[in-house]
């Protein structure tokens, strides 16, 4: 028995990285997994790997910035599988700059992504979760959303807006059955956290990883995988009383 036996599951940004290890583990836990993401052909690889590990998926072209494209990727999961149980709304980019010096497009391209993609891949998700008996929905935060990072003000402006986010909808959806919790990882090395560690290492990748593994107590970067295990733990019947919960996955680092 899974721990997502009969459950039908969208992961976004799906195409590497927390998302990709999550879809694998919702998949090999018993869930059908809707793998959205941008890249067609990055959604596509991962839902192949499934299937090929025999698995139920389903490649995704999704932008959660496009209300079009939001509400088009649950209507494709019903289509193939009739129900929505859980939406994990891993989709995100960054941007470097503080206030002053970070571009007008990068900020509304942050926000646009990591809040409105979130709004929007919710709003098309929950008439379907509801319909199916209620579900989960979790939300990627950041640690940015809980501590100041030089030179990332708009993302650590617009994951602070997922947290917050996160805890209206867990009242709002209450009554629906639909539980809402937010992941905050700490610094996982995807192709999102690159550029945020080549910017701490003043353009070296590998200075910039000794450095920031220095934050951390556990002493390592998180993986793919860390992050992917505490979203199946909300994503099922284990966490049936949690809702409206920030989780830290951050290896201690905001314990200090």
């Amino acid at each position: 028995m899974g721990r997502l036996d009969d459950k039908v599951a969208i992961v976004t940004g799906a195409g590497s990285g927390i998302g990709a290890a999550a879809a694998r583990l919702f998949a090999a836990e018993g869930a059908r997994v809707g793998v959205a993401d941008v890249r067609e052909d990055a959604a596509t690889a991962v839902a192949e790997q499934i299937t090929s590990n025999g698995g139920e998926a389903l490649a995704l072209v999704t932008d959660v910035s496009s209300e079009v494209d939001a509400s088009a990727q649950v209507a494709a999961v019903l289509g193939a599988w009739g129900r929505l149980d859980v939406l994990y709304n891993n989709a995100g980019v960054d941007a470097t700059g503080d206030v002053v010096d970070v571009a007008a497009q990068d900020w509304e391209r942050c926000f646009a992504v990591n809040v409105n993609g979130t709004w929007l891949c919710s709003k098309y998700a929950v008439p379907a979760m509801e319909a199916s008996g209620g579900g989960a929905i979790i939300n990627q935060g950041s640690v940015a959303a809980m501590v100041g990072i030089r030179r990332f003000a708009a993302y650590c402006a617009a994951k602070g807006a997922v947290v917050s986010l996160t805890r209206a909808m867990a009242l709002d959806l209450a009554e629906r059955a639909i539980r809402v919790n937010c992941i905050c990882p700490g610094t996982v090395l995807t192709p999102l956290m690159e550029s945020m560690i080549r910017e701490r290492g003043n353009g070296d990748l590998d200075r910039g990883i000794e450095m920031t593994v220095s934050k951390y107590p556990l002493g390592r970067l998180g993986r793919p995988e860390d992050i992917a295990r505490v979203a199946l733990f909300l994503a099922g019947d284990d966490a049936a009383f949690v809702t409206g919960s920030i989780y830290a996955a951050d290896g201690g680092m905001t314990a200090q």
